[in-house]
Formats: structure tokens, sequence, C-alpha cells
């Protein structure tokens, strides 16, 4: 019987563990299956999806200084430059190796040698508020900037030009004269005719704060959202704008971007440090010490900018002298402003053609920094130094009366009363200086201590041939000096003014006198304008395609970029011939030939090119920063590609 339970119960534990073990090895079999079915799908899903970016976040500059004119015409500043170039379209635009590509336009053609351009608009494209963008809009916008009532400083790219509509979506562009860089004219942003053309021209520019917001209405990736002003309301704070979902290329990935506006560099610097922004832009001069935020990428970008200091050839008596000038350049240590200015964070530039950049060969000749051949240079133009450790020269010298009569005791009339003039300018020989017009014996004293002292032989006090003839050396020439002095007009705080301040300390060396004037920016353009100024620390921005016409012919002067008044007839028909060659190869040989001539006469000493900096949080994504852009709105280009969260979708 116990043997029998025993069996039994052998046996039912046996069942049970059987049973334990198959439902184990069930449950396994099961996570297996499970966990190889969502391996499967996951590695199914991963391998027909794909990474892409998320039509999602906002992206904020952050700026110094405040927006002026938001209008294609009336751009005063960088910002608004940058607010510019996010708002509306143009009709040709740059890609990111700098080369002029179609934007609004979807075809062109040259015809007649490069004096008649046909172009065709791209089909549906539209304006932030829905309505077609047309060949009207092109032709009112070209009329505009020619238009001398709208005062834009666009009128001298679009002088001469004649624009006429084929069709709704075509039109024609004739030339005066063959232009080689007239595409790059063509990446003017067009303004809708619909909304400007019920402005009057009395009414433009139009300011931020005397226009209403409804008006800034363009074709570009953004569009208008809305201003906020500080709490006082009198500055601006930001400007948001939002995607515009109708971009003729592909949308933004941004659902917005804001511009926020700071006023002083240490506020958007700690900006910067706590993350509430996420990208900026500067020129050098850059302390990266200052930056402790390490989620930020920075890149240096290449503008083909440079700063010179300009000799207004018209204006300062001293600085038409070519020699002068010549003496002026050699004594500027660059690199010293290179070091202690911009702390080696820029380029040293020695032509107006920035023949780097534009990968032309170097000048033929220069003036290198020489403290002693710059003085040397300036003794040959007469400039000597005086017991002040200034220089003069001797401008004019006249004669103004001239001893040719024997005088002696008891002479009378004017030429004794000119003897005695002459006398009294030395206190030592003729002490009282009495004019009387009478020889008596204090002037022969006098005669007779002047002829110890100049004229060799017997002093006898009576004025004879020797006597004259010394007298009218010493006496009887009028003398004109010009003093070596001018002065340097340029931008109130600034790094312009503080390059200003060690051009002085280096010219005072040579026994120059100079003083500078700093001037608000509303105040220097009047100035420029008017070519106010002996001499001027100043920038100039040129193309991605080189065309120095406008800053170097001499139908450029005031109110012109002239800004030295510089003429020169060689230089006039190489800059004429340069803008009608299209011959990459022809351009670049009459470039280096114009660049000798400018460095020969010396129009201008040529400085720098400052590093200009991108900041950009590395949250942001999808950036194709270029080294070189035309100017500093140009590091938006591809901001339609720019992203900072992903999603997955299918392949």
């Amino acid at each position: 019987m116990n043997l029998k339970n025993s069996c039994q119960n052998f046996g039912k534990n046996l069942s049970d563990i059987l049973f334990i073990k198959k439902r184990i090895i069930f449950v396994f079999l099961g996570t297996l299956g499970i966990a190889i079915l969502i391996f499967f799908s996951i590695s199914y899903y991963f391998n027909h999806t794909q990474i892409v970016p998320a039509s999602k976040g906002k992206f904020i500059e952050g700026i110094i200084g405040q927006p002026r004119f938001i209008n294609p015409l009336y751009i005063d500043n960088d910002i608004d430059r940058d607010l510019v170039e996010l708002l509306f379209s143009g009709l040709f635009s740059y890609n990111e190796n700098g080369i002029v590509v179609e934007d609004l336009v979807k075809s062109y053609e040259i015809l007649e040698n490069g004096k008649v351009y046909k172009f065709q608009l791209k089909d549906n494209i539209f304006w932030h508020d829905g309505e077609k963008i047309t060949a009207d809009d092109v032709i009112f916008t070209i009329e505009a900037a020619q238009n001398p009532d709208y005062k834009s400083a666009l009128i001298t790219a679009w002088y001469g030009v004649k624009a006429e509509k084929n069709s709704e979506k075509s039109f024609t562009i004739e030339l005066k004269n063959p232009y080689a860089s007239f595409l790059e004219n063509c990446t003017i942003k067009i303004l809708p005719k619909h909304i400007w053309e019920k402005i009057s021209s009395d009414k433009i520019p139009l300011t931020l704060a005397t226009f209403p917001s409804n008006l800034l209405v363009g074709s570009g990736p953004f569009k208008f959202q809305e201003l906020k002003f500080t709490e006082n309301s009198t500055k601006l704070e930001s400007i948001i704008l939002k995607r515009n979902t109708n971009y003729f290329f592909n949308p933004s990935y941004f659902s917005q971007i804001i511009f926020k506006f700071f006023s002083q560099e240490k506020d958007l610097i700690r900006a910067i440090n706590s993350s509430e922004i996420d990208g900026t832009a500067f020129l050098a001069p850059f302390n990266g010490k200052l930056f402790k935020n390490n989620e930020y990428n920075l890149t240096s970008l290449v503008l083909p900018r440079y700063f010179a200091l300009f000799f207004n050839l018209q204006k300062s008596k001293v600085l038409s002298g070519k020699e002068v000038r010549k003496s002026l350049k050699t004594a500027v240590n660059k690199e010293a402003i290179k070091e202690k200015i911009f702390q080696n964070e820029a380029e040293i530039i020695n032509s107006a053609i920035l023949n780097k950049f534009f990968n032309l060969n170097p000048p033929s000749k220069n003036y290198e920094f020489n403290l002693q051949e710059a003085s040397v240079l300036l003794e040959k133009t007469g400039f000597k130094l005086t017991e002040n450790g200034k220089r003069e020269k001797i401008a004019r010298e006249k004669i103004s009366f001239e001893f040719k009569k024997y005088l002696k005791l008891g002479s009378k009339g004017k030429d004794v009363e000119n003897l005695q003039n002459c006398l009294s300018l030395l206190p030592e020989i003729y002490p009282g200086g009495e004019i009387t017009g009478y020889f008596g014996k204090k002037t022969k004293t006098a005669v007779i201590r002047f002829q110890e002292k100049y004229v060799q032989g017997n002093a006898d006090g009576v004025i004879g041939i020797k006597t004259r003839e010394i007298l009218n050396k010493v006496c009887c020439i009028e003398k004109e000096t010009l003093a070596l002095s001018f002065s340097i007009t340029t931008l109130e705080n600034s790094t312009l003014l503080e390059v200003a301040n060690l051009l002085k300390n280096q010219w005072e060396k040579i026994g120059a006198d100079v003083e500078i004037k700093a001037y608000s920016l509303s105040e220097l353009k009047k100035i420029i304008k008017e070519r106010d100024y002996e001499s001027l620390l100043f920038g100039e921005i040129l193309g991605l395609i080189p065309d120095p016409f406008p800053f170097w012919h001499s139908t450029q002067k005031s109110p012109g970029s002239n800004l030295s008044n510089y003429e020169n007839e060689k230089a006039d028909t190489l800059l004429t011939e340069i803008r009608k060659t299209s011959d990459s190869s022809e351009r670049k040989e009459k470039l280096e030939k114009l660049q000798d001539i400018i460095i020969e006469d010396v129009p201008a000493i040529f400085l720098y090119n400052p590093n200009y900096y991108h900041l950009l949080s590395n949250k942001i994504k999808g950036n194709s920063e270029q080294f070189k852009i035309s100017d500093p709105s140009r590091r938006f280009l591809n901001i339609e590609q720019w992203y900072i969260e992903t999603k997955r979708v299918w392949k």
C-alpha cells in the first residue's frame, strides 16, 4: 500500500515537474517569439524609414542696434539688410558657392552683346498676402529705384536702365552699355506694386516708427508677424517673423524667427552665456574669453569689404600733394592696427580690388611701413620739423617792398619808414622800434647793429649796395607757411574711432598734426554726401563680382561713392572696360592694372578687412556655412534648410 502510494505520489510529482517545464518552455518560446517579432518590426521600421527635419521650433537671433528701414530701397544698416533678406525675394540670389543664380526668375537670355536681358518669372509665385507676383512688380521696383523722388541709394546702380513688361510673367531690361556684373544688380529685392503704389514718394522712406507694419509684405521665406517694443515704447525689443508656408522654394522648418535687439555688447554676451538666443553675428574684434557657453559653434566668414582712409583730393591743400600722401601711407603701421585693435582677427589689405578675395595677383608696388623713409619723403616735399615737433613748409614767398635807394642820416620818406618797419622786427637791433619816416640817430645806431650782425665789412650806418641786398633778403619777403595738419572724419562709438586714434598717434611721430572728428551715423552720411571732410575713415562693400566703377570712376564723385573725388583718365578707361568685359581672364588682367594705378596715385590708404563671425547654437542643424559671402545678411542664405528637431518618415 505504501509502495503503491509512493509510486502514485512520484508519478504525480513527475507530472507536475514536467508541466512546469512545459510552461517555462512555452513562456520562453513565447517571449522569444515576441522579442523576435519586435526586433524585426523595429528593424523593418528603421530600415524603411529615415530621419528628416521636423517643422517645429523657432530661431532667435541677437543683434546690437535697431532696424530703421525694412525696405529693399532703403537699406540703412546690416540689421535692415538681415530682415530684408528674410522677408523679400530678388530676381536672383546667390548659391552656397557665391554664384549668382535664379530666385524669382525662372529663365533668362542675354542678347545684343550684353545690352539686352530677357527674363521669365517662375510660375505660381505669390506675395505674403496671397497676391500673384508679376512683371508689374518688377517694373515698379526698378522705376522706384530710378526715381529721384524716392531718394533710394540704388539709383546709381539702375541709372540709364530701361525696363519693359512683355507679359504678365516676362519682361526685358535694356542697358545703355554692356555690363558684365549686371546679374548681381538683379539680386535687388522686389516690392509689391499693389501695396507701395498707393504711397506717394513724399511719404517715403518710411521708418518703422512712421508706417504701419502691414506694409511689410514680401515674398521671402518668412513673413511679418509682430513688433514688440520696450515698456516705454521708445525702442524696438524684438521683431517676430513666421514661416511663409506658401514660399515658392521649400518652406522653412522654423515656425518663427525672432530678432532680439540689444543696446550694448555686454547684454548680448549675457544672452549668449545664458542660452537665450540661438545665433548672432559681428565684425572683429572678437573676444572669445567673454563667451563662457560652449554650446555654440563659431564660424569666421569673409566678406568683400574693406576699410580705408580716403583722402579728399579736392578739400585739403596739404593732402592734394601725392608725395605727402605717399609719406603718410609709409608711416602707417598696419600690423599694429591688426594686433592692437583686432587681436590679429583681420586681414591687412593693400588694394582697393581685394586681390586675395578675388584671386588676383598682388600689386606690383606697395609702400611698406618705414618711419624714416616717411620723414625723408616729407623733407623732400619741403615739410620741415619746427621747434614744436610739427612740420610745415613755405607755401608762398612774396617781396612786399624792395630797398633800392641810398639812405643815410637825415634821409626822409617811405623808404626810411620801410627801413624802420624792417628793423623793428629785430628788437635786439632796434629796441623801441620807432616808425617816424626820418633817418635819425636811433635809426643809424640800429643800422650799424644790423651791419655788424648780417653785413661783412665796414659798419658805417649807411644803406649802401651790400646792406640793401641783405635787407631785401631778411626784411622784404612775406612768407606763407603750410602746416602738415589735417583732420580724420569717422563714426563715433565704433572700432573706426579706435583706428583713427591709432593713425593719429602714428602720424604724430613724423610731425603731422591730426585732428579727429567723430559723428553719429546720420550726421556722417550727410557729411559724406557733401564731401565735407579732409580725410574719411570708412568702409566699402564690393559685390562677389568685382566692379570698382562706382568707387573710383571720376563720374562717381560727389554725390556718388567715389569718396576721394579721385580722377585719372587711365583708371577711368580701365573701369569702363572692366564693366563691359565678360571674359574672366581679361577682366582679371584689367583689374590688376587698375589696382596698380590706384596704388600709385594714393587716393586712399587701404587698411584692413576684418573677420566676420557667425556664432550659432550647436542645436541648429542643416546650416551650410559659406566662407565667402557678399554681405552679412547672406549668412541666412539657406535658412529654409536649418532645423532643430527631427522625425522619422517612411521611405
